[in-house]
């Protein structure tokens, strides 16, 4: 049986509670480390730093500039979201 226990925080050093239910998940899911971050941690590591790199390019279809989330490959044609949402018959 799984007792709530409290940790630290890696990134903030607050101290949280890895809860019994939470240490069944992650039994249950093969993890075999603790969390090192507590919730509000996790979330901000996995929305990024809240500002995207966006990268410029032209249209391949209208020729327009603009910018998108994402570094462009060479070999792939890439849309500005105009030209993209028609392509997807949006």
């Amino acid at each position: 049986m799984f007792e709530d226990k409290t940790l630290t925080c890696k990134e903030c050093g607050k101290e949280f509670i890895f809860s019994a239910g939470e240490q069944e998940f992650y039994q249950e899911k093969g993890f075999e480390n603790e969390p090192a971050r507590c919730r509000d941690c996790r979330d901000k590591r996995k929305r990024g730093n809240g500002e995207r790199q966006m990268f410029k390019v032209v249209c391949a279809e209208c020729g327009k500039e603009t910018e998108v989330p994402f570094e462009p490959k060479n070999d792939r044609p890439v849309y500005c979201r105009d030209c993209f949402n028609q392509k997807r018959g949006v």
